[in-house]
């Protein structure tokens, strides 16, 4: 990492199975990450880390990677896609015991749910580690910005395919959108989970529609924000 600045890690797995709409560890990536840090910089005194144009540095990891604990945020998308071998399982546990942080979103129904966890109890076992909804009277809900409820953010191209008439993906197996954690023995959130709603697609999409952008940028970023700063302050 360049400096001290905030940046953003994305994480590199390999797909084993394929989601509908869904395009591996690359899903949203780069934009969603450049535009929220520059969100970032305008709405909270945050410095966020640049390169030589002025544009935010971002990367991407793998798990085996050392440089995977440098970075003081991680996000994964399309997690119902992702597969994890025994020597990144151990890794990501380690960085996460060590205080790390993993927001993983877009990933819709149930199966992506069912196997999302298979994976993740490969790291975090649940007998310890319990995953559970975050209630709404939660800080992460208040930190900087009210949210009321987890928003439910969908793909622009389904949005636009549907009219703009619906943002469940899934119909009504993806109708409730949520939000989970698994947390520390301290209450600490290590791993952030928004379930059935496409958050990244919020930021990375801003720019592409107006109607979209008002629809649906302002709580994305509302709920971004607060879940980076929750992170790094907790």
């Amino acid at each position: 990492m360049p400096d001290r600045a905030f940046t953003f890690c994305r994480i590199m797995y390999e797909r084993v199975r394929r989601e509908p709409g869904g395009q591996g560890w690359f899903t949203d990536y780069p934009f969603a990450e450049i535009n929220f840090m520059q969100r970032l910089s305008e709405l909270t005194e945050v410095h966020v880390s640049l390169d030589d144009a002025g544009e935010p540095n971002h990367y991407v990891v793998q798990l085996t990677d050392d440089a995977l604990f440098d970075c003081p945020f991680a996000m994964a998308s399309d997690v119902g896609t992702a597969g994890f071998t025994p020597d990144e399982a151990d890794r990501l546990r380690t960085y996460l015991l060590k205080g790390g942080f993993l927001w993983v979103d877009d990933f819709w129904g149930d199966r992506a749910w069912a196997h999302w966890k298979r994976e993740i109890a490969k790291v975090l076992p649940p007998a310890r580690y319990a995953i559970e909804d975050v209630p709404l009277s939660d800080p992460i809900f208040s930190m900087l910005y009210r949210v009321p409820e987890v928003p439910q953010i969908t793909s622009i191209q389904f949005w636009r395919r549907s009219g703009g008439t619906t943002t469940s993906e899934r119909g009504s197996e993806s109708a409730e959108p949520h939000l989970r954690a698994i947390r520390d023995a301290s209450g600490r959130i290590m791993v952030l989970m928004s379930h059935n709603t496409d958050i990244a697609d919020a930021w990375e999409r801003e720019g592409e529609d107006y109607d979209f952008f008002f629809l649906f940028a302002h709580v994305g970023y509302a709920m971004g924000i607060n879940a980076l700063i929750h992170a790094m302050t907790h």
